[in-house]
């Protein structure tokens, strides 16, 4: 069980309730004001998958360092991918375990904007674990922003860069959540990429799910993604939002182990790129990712 970090009086009975607060980094040199992590509420720290989802796997980051059983750190120079800002690095600076959360820190690094101004971390548990099928869920703070563009997503396996034999999109690629700071922080995505008949790079298309009030970097949110062989849903805050069916022969690559990817992008061709108006560092927060079986 995670650490009591607040207690919420309702009605004079105190009721106990799990967060994380941020503070700076252990041994931290970083002079920036403690950012204060808002809670969702009582029920969300008592989250229920659902009837029949069975837990096979969680980190709860409740431990002191990042656990590398779990989580490799993907090392990029900037501009690898979608002309992105940020190099990806494996310094604690930018990812590194507080007060029981995965927090992943863009920093920019010099009063430009441009490629390889800014740092920030991509982690993923290629080549250590991988699941088909199932419900893959994580209780997240999102960053805001022109440029900021966090994601909580899954690639095929088998890709070829992490040293499998399939190139990207015929790996099969899902989006659980993607925000684009440059187009509405109170909106994610979720979406498919994929090779059609031809081979070519296919894709469902980006579903949104808008909040009703405030932003994403206001609070944490659940995100959810329940995945069977016949189908694909989209959840924020136990609210279904997206579904794609699976079953056709060119969505094949859905049928396959996948990995799970964390990480936080400074711009990008679909992104936009950060301005004045962006401030740094800024911080996606992971309280958990946890991956539920169904109970047959």
């Amino acid at each position: 069980m995670k650490k009591l970090n607040h207690i919420l009086i309702m009605s004079l009975v105190l009721l106990s309730v799990q967060s994380c607060i941020h503070k700076e980094k252990r041994n931290s040199t970083d002079t920036k004001a403690k950012e204060t992590i808002s809670i969702l509420g009582v029920n969300e720290y008592n989250y229920e998958p659902g009837k029949d989802w069975l837990l096979a796997w969680s980190d709860e980051f409740d431990k002191d360092t990042i656990y590398a059983n779990n989580w490799s750190f993907q090392e990029e120079e900037a501009g690898r991918f979608n002309e992105e800002w940020q190099r990806y690095t494996s310094s604690s600076a930018n990812a590194y375990i507080d007060e029981d959360c995965l927090v992943i820190k863009a920093i920019h690094e010099s009063d430009e904007h441009g490629m390889d101004q800014y740092t920030s971390a991509r982690l993923h548990t290629a080549n250590k674990l991988s699941w088909k099928y199932g419900k893959i869920a994580a209780r997240i703070k999102l960053p805001k922003g022109n440029g900021i563009w966090p994601a909580f997503w899954m690639l095929g396996a088998n890709i070829d860069e992490n040293g499998g034999d399939t190139p990207w999109p015929q790996c099969g690629e899902i989006d659980i959540l993607e925000l684009y700071g440059s187009k509405d922080d109170a909106v994610v995505e979720g979406n498919l990429h994929y090779a059609d008949q031809s081979g070519e790079h296919a894709m469902m298309g980006a579903v949104a799910y808008k909040l009703d009030q405030g932003i994403f970097a206001d609070s944490f949110h659940i995100f959810e993604l329940e995945w069977s062989k016949d189908s694909i849903n989209w959840l924020v805050d136990r609210q279904q939002y997206a579904t794609a069916s699976i079953s056709a022969q060119e969505l094949s690559e859905f049928h396959n182990d996948y990995f799970i990817l964390l990480n936080l992008a400074v711009g990008g061709t679909y992104a936009g790129y950060p301005d004045s108006t962006t401030t740094f560092p800024q911080y996606m927060y992971i309280d958990w990712v946890r991956v539920y079986k169904k109970d047959l």
